[in-house]
């Protein structure tokens, strides 16, 4: 069920509809839009008698909600989420097309203040690299653990960038959290319940990947898991899913973009590289998901992919990526809409070598 209080509706007034949900035993999610609030109920096992809503001071209407997905509905909120981060003038789900760049896993400091350094400078916003490494097969690199996270946490303040990295369980997600700018839960972990619950109770914004054989009410009700805890700052990424196609590592689905947009309020993003898995195909597809209207791209970069540790056949080299923003810029414009323009300090850019690191 739905709230939505009138358009000159005060703040009390929205708190006194929130503690009247409370008193019924459910709980109440007040979203607030560009015209009015509304206010998501959960916790109902089945129908809500809306009339002690209803004539509640400040309440416009009471609307049922069909829909399984409740909070991510468009129902629920009309216009467009956008994701804001603390002192920074980044955001997701605006005018403007975000880019996430960086290796598959931080596989040393210089590594990762190299790769840092170049895509700063071709105008990247977020740093992403896994700290975390959900593998394959047990034997493949996990990642570095807290350390990578040091790393990443170093790599935000020598070049201005934001942090987004994966965590894969309960534990993982303490530390994301504490050195992170975004949680991402990865595509393994699109249903894995609890942790999506414990994403939902973090204080960071939070990257949720399509599963390799979600469909799209899937996906959506795994981001409303992460809501129903509380935490409204919650980004899609669509990266593929698992097809009969053998030309591709996975098959990138950017019918899913308008879909999503239809349905809900909520940003997302598309992934060409593991959408792909392929280094040629990253670029004809990061091209295609800004056409399509995708808010925002994350793509792997890598300055020597031949040997990196993970995913090295899908990772573009840096000049490959300067090429990219140069011509998602170009095709943004045609939208009406345009890459944010990153601000790094002068210092974030400096060229100096790589200091060895300080013993922790």
């Amino acid at each position: 069920m739905l709230v939505v209080m009138q358009s000159h509706a005060t703040e009390e007034q929205v708190r006194e509809v929130c503690r009247k949900i409370e008193a019924l035993g459910l709980r109440p999610h007040p979203i607030p839009g560009a015209q009015r609030t509304a206010i998501g109920i959960t916790g109902n096992q089945g129908a809500l008698e809306a009339g002690s809503l209803e004539e509640m001071p400040g309440v416009g209407e009471v609307i049922r909600v069909s829909k399984p997905y409740k909070l991510v509905s468009r129902d629920l909120k009309p216009d467009n989420t956008v994701v804001r981060f603390p002192n920074s003038h980044v955001s997701i789900g605006g005018k403007d097309v975000v880019v996430m760049a960086g290796p598959c896993s931080i596989e040393s400091r210089e590594q990762a203040l190299t790769v840092a350094e170049q895509v700063a400078a071709a105008g990247a916003h977020f740093l992403r690299g896994g700290a975390y490494k959900p593998r394959t097969s047990p034997y493949s690199f996990q990642g570095l653990g807290e350390e990578g996270l040091k790393i990443m946490a170093e790599a935000r303040e020598r070049f201005g960038l934001l942090i987004v990295t994966e965590a894969v369980d309960n534990e993982s997600l303490d530390l994301v959290e504490e050195y992170a700018d975004m949680i991402q839960i990865g595509a393994r972990n699109m249903q894995n319940f609890s942790l999506l619950k414990r994403a939902g109770r973090a204080r960071k914004p939070v990257l949720l990947k399509r599963g390799m054989s979600a469909t799209l009410e899937e996906f959506l009700m795994a981001a409303e898991y992460v809501m129903s805890e509380g935490n409204y700052n919650v980004v899609l990424c669509e990266r593929g899913v698992r097809t009969f196609a053998d030309h591709t590592r996975n098959t990138l689905d950017l019918s899913l973009i308008p879909a999503v947009q239809r349905l809900s309020h909520l940003p997302i993003l598309v992934d060409p590289s593991h959408g792909t898995g392929k280094r040629n195909k990253v670029l004809p597809m990061a091209r295609a998901a800004v056409a399509v209207g995708a808010d925002g791209l994350i793509v792997e970069v890598h300055h020597d992919p031949d040997h990196a540790l993970s995913d090295g056949p899908q990772s573009i080299v840096p000049e490959q990526f300067a090429v990219l923003m140069s011509e998602i810029a170009q095709i943004a414009a045609v939208l009406h809409r345009g890459v944010i323009a990153p601000v790094h300090s002068s210092t974030a850019i400096a060229r100096e070598t790589l200091r060895p690191a300080v013993a922790r």
